[in-house]
């Protein structure tokens, strides 16, 4: 799933091409919208929030999607082939005189009216990357589950939007705590939400989710994907496990040098992940 940096990006190329600018084409190909008309209207904005996009156009109405594991917007010149997967993968186009917006494998794509906007955002928490962000109110949050791993907690979108598996896992080895390690056993909790706030909004126009300072694919993440792989900072062997239950379970990657805390039952695996 695409962490909030990712979203933010996205939704800085669709404003960046479409807001201000009539629709020529206009397609949303599913069953709940796929009559709807949109072709004439202004676009007004395109705002992301949390994992969310919410595309605000003119007469009161507001496109939302979600990428979720596989969907993504690519943009095209008018006439120009698209290029992101097969016709059938195609779940909303918004075309302009000047580009085409073509979101493929969305799993959400939602027509709304812009004022009742927060039936599908209200539930989340302060954005890491929007206006809203409020430490303190992340903070408590997270306090009402002192039991709750911290890895879950991070990942839960009421509690703080944006962070999705790649920033979890980094900021529990940044912060030298084990994923399992309940958040009321955080050393500093404040810290490690200034950490997170910092990372994503460092990454917000570029792409990998650099967390070690480092852009090289190789070298940008400390433990994430690292599975088998030597510590970047005592050497000792990554390890990997699952964590929570399905359908939201997660791969999780730690140190079991450098970080401190409770760890998955069977010790975790040592194999590469993947």
């Amino acid at each position: 799933m695409p962490e909030g940096d990712t979203v933010f990006r996205t939704a800085a190329q669709l404003h960046e091409a479409l807001a201000g600018r009539l629709l020529t084409t206009a397609e949303l190909r599913v069953p709940a919208h796929a009559t709807a008309e949109l072709t004439g209207r202004r676009v007004l904005e395109v705002a992301p929030r949390g994992k969310h996009l919410l595309t605000r156009l003119e007469g009161g109405l507001t496109l939302h999607t979600h990428l979720r594991m596989d969907g993504r917007w690519l943009l095209h010149r008018p006439g120009e082939p698209w290029s992101g997967g097969p016709a059938h993968q195609v779940r909303a186009v918004l075309g302009t005189a000047e580009c085409v917006a073509v979101g493929y494998r969305l799993p959400v794509v939602e027509l709304l009216r812009t004022e009742h906007e927060e039936r599908a955002v209200g539930h989340l928490g302060p954005d890491l990357l929007g206006p809203d962000w409020d430490p303190d109110e992340a903070l408590r949050r997270l306090a009402l589950a002192p039991a709750r791993p911290t890895g879950e907690a991070l990942l839960d979108q009421r509690n703080l939007a944006g962070i999705g598996n790649v920033y979890a896992n980094e900021l529990c080895f940044m912060a030298a705590v084990t994923p399992w390690t309940p958040v009321g056993e955080l050393p500093a909790p404040q810290r490690l939400l200034a950490l997170a706030q910092r990372l994503l909004h460092a990454n917000r126009l570029r792409p990998g989710h650099v967390t070690t300072g480092e852009t090289r694919p190789d070298r940008s993440h400390w433990v994430y994907g690292r599975a088998g792989l030597p510590c970047r900072r005592c050497g000792s062997t990554v390890r990997t496990a699952t964590q929570g239950l399905a359908p939201q379970q997660r791969v999780a990657f730690w140190c079991p040098r450098c970080q401190s805390g409770p760890a998955p039952q069977g010790g975790g695996r040592v194999g590469r992940h993947g």
